[in-house]
């Protein structure tokens, strides 16, 4: 009942958005039904509840370790939102925030599905729900990313949908009964087609790949999150990637149970390598600093996936990055979004000298730069260095290697970009356009806030979600 909460609460708010009349009054949805959802996800992350093994819905231990920041994430975005669409007054926002929260619920719903097909549901309906979003400036740009976004998308949902298909069948053939949670599928073990087990995971894997963002199935994201408003972007970033990456470790627990984690966790580790390469080389030639973030989150997708393929101890790492990770890429849209609007262009080409127009915008996308880039205190430096250690602790030193070498460059493209906009004199045409933006503390106050959950992060990284994330990987990786 409880997880059926947490997955109801937003989608009733969203009701009540398209119901409520005022334009003016209905942002407030976003930080009410955040709060609600934050409250509520903060009970059962204290208080665990008992998840029955044939549950298609629940908050599990991998649930428990994920959604508490993804919903933590929305509420501060939340926040920023009611002073955004004050900004936006010219546009209707009763599409957006219905819909805004309407991903919440649906994402609560796959961070908790234990069921295969409840799952690919839930996550094809993020997806659908998002498409608006993107488009919510209404430009040729938008529409063109927005399309993109469902087409590339679409392809790798219905990949995912084969691949379920192909796990559902491996069942069948292995003498199973056609229980597809993955408590039943785990439980079948060796028993389950060898064949249709690695033909599953190869299509589940491209296809919840395509929606983190790896590569080469990236090439929706630069698009998306260039054209998307900076409060969209940091939620497709922080939760809607999400999402996909827990769906991969539900997915791997499986495939190890069949006796195939090996070829699993080879796979992870060179997709994940490959997409932190690929990132870093666009970084290094990309001139639009909102596009510059969508490769930044390649990268850390990559990460996440490089994690993953290292047993136990990886695992933990990439949870702990799914932390550190959104709320640093959460303050870095929200800063961008704000230098975007103040200069009227993404373009390093452009725009530069924002230090002098959007003084406090700058100094927190240039702090939030130096974070995502692992400087400590902040907390990805800790959690990327709790992958470094378990890749050396697992024999991967030539790819330990790579990855430091990847992180380097990435930090090369990522600072050409940024020093780039908030360096030197500003353009005329960029101050004429600055000076129409104000920075209020309804547009400063939640990335310095997500900034400065980063640094806490770092600096004092509770016992309690410690624990949480060890939890999680007991689920993925379950002691005989």
């Amino acid at each position: 009942m409880n997880a059926l909460l947490l997955t109801m609460v937003p989608l009733v708010g969203a009701v009540l958005a398209v119901a409520w009349p005022s334009n003016r009054t209905r942002p407030w949805f976003l930080p009410t039904f955040g709060a609600l959802h934050f409250l509520l996800v903060s009970w059962l992350f204290l208080r665990p509840p008992v998840v029955a093994a044939s549950a298609w819905l629940g908050f599990d231990p991998l649930a428990r370790a994920v959604l508490p920041a993804v919903s933590l994430l929305f509420l501060v975005c939340a926040a920023y939102g009611v002073a955004y669409l004050r900004i936006r007054s010219e546009r209707s926002n009763r599409v957006f925030v219905a819909l805004l929260l309407a991903v919440l619920g649906l994402l609560s719903a796959g961070h908790q599905a234990r069921h295969l097909g409840l799952l690919w549901i839930a996550t094809e309906a993020v997806t659908l729900a998002a498409v608006p979003l993107l488009h919510f400036n209404g430009t040729p740009r938008a529409f063109e990313a927005t399309w993109k976004y469902l087409l590339v998308g679409g392809t790798g949902i219905a990949l995912s949908l084969l691949g379920s298909f192909c796990l559902g069948y491996a069942s069948l053939h292995g003498g199973g009964v056609g229980d597809l949670t993955f408590a039943a599928l785990t439980a079948q073990g060796t028993a389950l087609s060898r064949p249709w087990v690695l033909t599953a995971w190869v299509l589940l894997l491209v296809g919840y790949g395509t929606k983190m963002g790896l590569a080469p199935m990236h090439t929706w994201k630069p698009d998306a999150y260039g054209e998307a408003p900076g409060i969209v972007g940091a939620i497709l970033a922080g939760g809607v990637t999400t999402v996909a990456f827990t769906a991969i470790l539900r997915v791997r627990a499986v495939i190890g149970a069949a006796g195939e984690g090996p070829i699993a966790d080879r796979t992870l580790l060179v997709i994940g390598l490959f997409s932190m390469l690929v990132a870093a080389l666009f970084l290094l030639g990309t001139r639009d600093f909102k596009r510059m973030l969508a490769y930044s989150s390649v990268e850390h997708m990559g990460i996440l996936s490089f994690g993953a393929a290292l047993g136990g101890a990886g695992v933990a790492a990439a949870l702990f990055h799914v932390w550190s990770n959104g709320l640093t890429k959460g303050a870095l849209f929200l800063s961008a979004g704000n230098i975007r609007r103040a200069a009227g262009s993404p373009s390093m080409d452009v725009v530069r000298g924002m230090s002098m127009l959007t003084p406090r915008s700058a100094a927190i996308f240039v702090t939030g730069m130096f974070a995502v880039t692992a400087l400590p205190p902040f907390g990805p430096f800790f959690s990327e260095l709790q992958v470094v250690r378990a890749a050396l602790a697992s024999g991967h030193g030539v790819a330990t290697g790579m990855f430091l070498g990847c992180l380097l460059l990435a930090f090369f493209g990522l600072t050409r970009v940024v020093f780039g906009i908030v360096d030197g004199r500003p353009r005329p045409t960029t101050r004429a356009s600055a000076s129409r933006f104000v920075e209020t503390a309804g547009v400063i106050a939640p990335p310095l806030v997500l900034l400065g959950m980063s640094l806490g992060l770092g600096l004092f990284t509770p016992a309690i979600l410690r624990e949480a994330w060890l939890a999680a990987v007991n689920q993925v990786f379950p002691t005989p």
